[in-house]
C-alpha cells in the first residue's frame, strides 16, 4: 500500500508508521513546516509530502533560565511573540525566508529554520543555530523516535547530535520537538547608517569597530543604487546605554576620517535590518546567490563579482555576500572559492535548479563521509528526494 502524496501526522507514533511505511515500501518522503523553503533546490515530484505542523505548540518556557521548549512545527513568529512578553530573544535573530521567493512572511516554523540553520545579521556576534540548539526529539529514516541533547548547555553524554541535524535540510531526521537557548533583547539598540564609503573603507571601519571593546552586533554594506544614489553602510549597536553610546562615537570619529563619508541614525532599524536580511534590493534578481567567504577576502571578492556585472550587497560584515549574477554556476563557484569560500544557490528559475546544485558540492572524502552519516541516520534514503544534486551539471 502505498502513501499518498501528503500526509499530516498527528503525534510521534504516526509519524514513525509513516516513516517506516515509506521505508518498506521504497517511497521518499519530504518533510514541510511553513514552506519558507519550498523553492530551494531542485524541484522534485513522485515524492509523499509530510506537513509537520501538527507539532506545534510552546511545551515549557523557564524564562529565569533562558530555555524554552516547543514542538518543531510551531511558527517562529509565534515563539517570538511568547519571547518579546518576556524580553527576551532569539539570539541568532532567525527570519522567515518566504519573501526571498516573492511570498508573504509568516509561515516560518521553528524546526523549518533549525534544519535549514538560519540566521539573521546577529549572527556577526551571536553565532548560528548551532550555538543554541541544547537538545530535540525526532524520527529517523528507520521509522524510530529518538532524543539527543537535553536542557542545559553543558551536556556532554554522547555524541552532539543538535549540531549535526542543524543544517540537515531534513535528510537525516524529521524534528518533532526542539530546545533552544534564548537571551535577554538589549538594554539599548542603535543603528547608524553611514553614508559615502568606498567597499575597502567599510571594510576598514568594520574593522576597526570589531578590534576595539564596541558594543557593535551586526554590520552590513549596500554599494551605490541599491538604497540611493551613494553607498549604504549600516551598523547596530546594542547593549548597555553608556557602552551604545561609545560605540556610536568612536564610529563618528572614525568616519570623521573619510572624506565625503557622514552619519545618520536610523528609525526604526528592525525594518532597514529586514531589508537586509532577505536580500530585498536584489529582490528583482531572478538568480541569487550567497557567498560565505573570509571577511579578508570581501573586497576582492565582491570585485570580482563586478567584472561579471553582478549585483550586491554585504551581510555579516562582509562575511556573507548576496550576489545576483547571471554566470555559468561553476565559475561563480570558482570565484567563491578563490576567496576562500563556497556560494550556495538561493533562488533560481526551475530549468537552473534542475541542473544546478543548491549546496556547493563536495570534494570525494567528505561526500563519502557525509553519505555515511546520512545513511546511519536513514539506511532507506526515505528522506533522500532529489532535491540537493552532488554537483553541477551545468558549465
Amino acid at each position: 500500500m502505498s502513501l499518498p502524496g501528503r500526509v499530516r501526522p498527528d503525534d510521534a507514533q504516526q509519524l514513525c508508521e509513516i516513516v517506516a511505511e515509506a521505508a518498506a515500501g521504497g517511497q521518499r518522503l519530504a518533510l514541510r513546516g511553513g514552506g519558507s523553503h519550498a523553492d530551494f533546490g531542485a524541484p522534485v515530484t513522485a515524492v509523499t509530502e509530510v506537513d509537520l505542523r501538527a507539532f506545534s505548540g510552546i511545551v515549557d518556557y523557564d524564562a529565569p533560565e533562558l530555555v524554552i521548549t516547543a514542538g518543531a512545527g510551531t511558527p517562529l513568529a509565534a515563539v517570538q511573540a511568547q519571547l518579546r512578553e518576556q524580553g527576551q530573544v532569539l539570539a541568532f535573530e532567525p527570519f522567515d525566508v518566504a519573501p526571498l521567493y516573492g511570498r508573504e512572511a509568516g509561515p516560518a516554523t521553528l524546526g523549518g529554520i533549525i534544519a535549514t540553520g538560519t540566521a539573521g545579521p546577529r549572527r556577526l556576534v551571536r553565532g548560528t543555530v548551532r550555538d543554541h540548539l541544547l537538545g530535540f526529539e525526532a524520527v529517523s529514516g528507520r521509522g524510530e523516535s529518538f532524543v539527543a541533547g537535553g536542557r542545559v548547555v553543558k551536556n556532554v553524554t554522547g555524541y552532539d547530535l543538535p549540531k549535526l541535524l542543524c543544517g540537515s535540510r531534513g535528510r537525516l531526521a524529521a524534528l518533532t520537538q526542539v530546545t533552544l537557548k534564548v537571551l535577554p533583547a538589549a538594554r539599548e539598540s542603535r543603528t547608524v547608517q553611514v553614508s559615502g564609503l568606498a567597499p575597502d573603507q567599510a571594510q576598514q571601519v568594520f574593522g576597526a569597530l570589531q578590534g576595539t571593546c564596541t558594543a557593535l552586533a551586526a554590520a552590513a554594506y549596500l554599494p551605490a543604487g541599491m538604497a540611493g544614489p551613494g553607498s549604504c553602510c549600516l551598523l547596530r549597536f546594542e547593549g548597555f546605554p553608556p557602552s551604545v553610546q561609545e560605540s556610536v562615537q568612536l564610529l563618528h570619529e572614525l568616519v570623521s576620517g573619510c572624506a565625503g563619508a557622514a552619519c545618520s541614525e536610523v528609525a526604526p532599524d528592525d525594518a532597514a535590518w529586514a531589508q537586509v536580511q532577505v536580500a530585498a534590493p536584489l529582490a528583482e534578481a531572478a538568480v541569487l546567490w550567497k557567498i560565505f567567504a573570509p571577511v579578508s577576502a570581501a573586497v576582492s571578492l565582491v570585485r570580482d563579482l563586478e567584472n561579471r556585472g553582478a549585483r550586491w550587497l554585504w551581510d555579516w560584515a562582509g562575511g556573507l555576500t548576496w550576489a545576483a549574477v547571471d554566470a555559468p554556476p561553476r565559475e561563480l563557484r570558482g570565484i567563491a572559492a578563490r576567496a576562500g569560500g563556497h556560494a550556495v544557490l538561493v533562488r533560481a528559475p526551475g530549468e537552473l535548479r534542475a541542473v544546478t546544485a543548491a549546496l556547493p558540492p563536495q570534494v570525494p572524502a567528505l561526500r563519502a563521509l557525509e553519505e555515511k552519516v546520512r545513511r546511519a541516520f536513514d539506511p532507506a534514503g526515505v528522506f533522500e528526494t532529489g532535491r540537493f544534486l552532488a554537483e553541477d551539471h551545468e558549465n
